[in-house]
């Protein structure tokens, strides 16, 4: 039986149809008591309490003033602010001791926001925020790993010289600087069990070695078969992902894993996978 844990599920905002189904594709995990629901503009009845967005101060710990403003141009500053902002509560949460893990929906993802540039619908690194936040509380080490098809090339601006955040990415090249940066190439055509074999010999030993306080990780599900990054992966791959991952996590920092929605834009493929991740990551049946 699997064992439960007090899990956080952060939704305050998404883009276009793919979380279309959401949250009711939840209503038999959001009842749960060891289930926590964090709303954000959708004022569902039953929510814990709601996303607060960030602001531009906590921004600023990570983003250029420029890019901030240009943020703001877009007409998505709102939307994004919202959308770190949840990742930013859930690690604030699970730091104070209320939950154990978190699902995080963004309506906009992070790992392609860097110090002073943005693309690739990723406006702000609400993990890099997030990190920010936790380090003037005392949390000092953490590590991200990031299954999203394409590199985290924000993500690796911003953290490319910080020896105590380790940034593990699963992406289209192999690269490690022998510090905190390990890049694992995964080809095109790949299945399942190599895709698992890689993540067991590159992240486990890895994120066990280096010890995090909290694990983020960036999930996108845009490298399953049929999405904009195929690179081979059937849809039930990424439960298996999950299952690695988890595990890790309560091995080496007690279970605080920061699951944060990435890449994917099939809304069919998220209503089947996300649910049985949190499932998962509650410890339900």
């Amino acid at each position: 039986m699997l064992s439960k844990k007090r899990t956080g599920i952060f939704l305050p905002y998404f883009q276009g149809q793919r979380l279309s189904d959401f949250p009711q594709a939840l209503i038999n995990i959001l009842d749960k008591e060891n289930v926590h629901y964090y709303d954000g503009v959708y004022q569902v009845a039953n929510a814990t309490n709601y996303v607060q967005p960030v602001t531009e101060d906590m921004l600023s710990k990570v983003h250029s003033k420029g890019m901030i403003g240009s943020v703001k141009n877009t007409g998505y500053f709102e939307a994004a602010s919202y959308s770190a902002g949840g990742t930013v509560q859930a690690a604030e949460q699970i730091n104070l001791g209320n939950i154990d893990n978190a699902f995080v929906f963004t309506g906009f993802g992070d790992h392609h926001a860097g110090r002073s540039y943005f693309g690739g619908m990723c406006y702000f690194n609400g993990a890099a925020v997030a990190i920010a936040t936790l380090r003037e509380k005392g949390v000092t080490r953490f590590a991200i790993v990031d299954t999203d098809s394409h590199h985290a090339d924000g993500t690796r601006d911003i953290f490319g010289q910080d020896k105590e955040v380790l940034h593990i990415c699963f992406c289209s090249q192999d690269h490690c600087d022998g510090n905190s940066n390990v890049d694992v190439a995964i080809l095109y055509g790949i299945n399942d069990k190599g895709y698992l074999e890689r993540i067991r010999q590159a992240f486990v030993p890895t994120v066990s070695v280096f010890s995090p306080e909290l694990i983020f990780w960036e999930f996108g599900y845009d490298a399953t078969r049929g999405e904009y990054g195929d690179k081979g992966l059937t849809k039930d791959c990424h439960l298996e992902i999950a299952k690695i991952i988890k595990s890790a996590a309560d091995t080496v920092c007690r279970g605080r894993l920061i699951t944060i929605l990435c890449g994917g834009s099939r809304r069919d493929l998220a209503t089947y996978i996300i649910p049985k991740i949190i499932a998962l990551m509650a410890g339900l049946r």
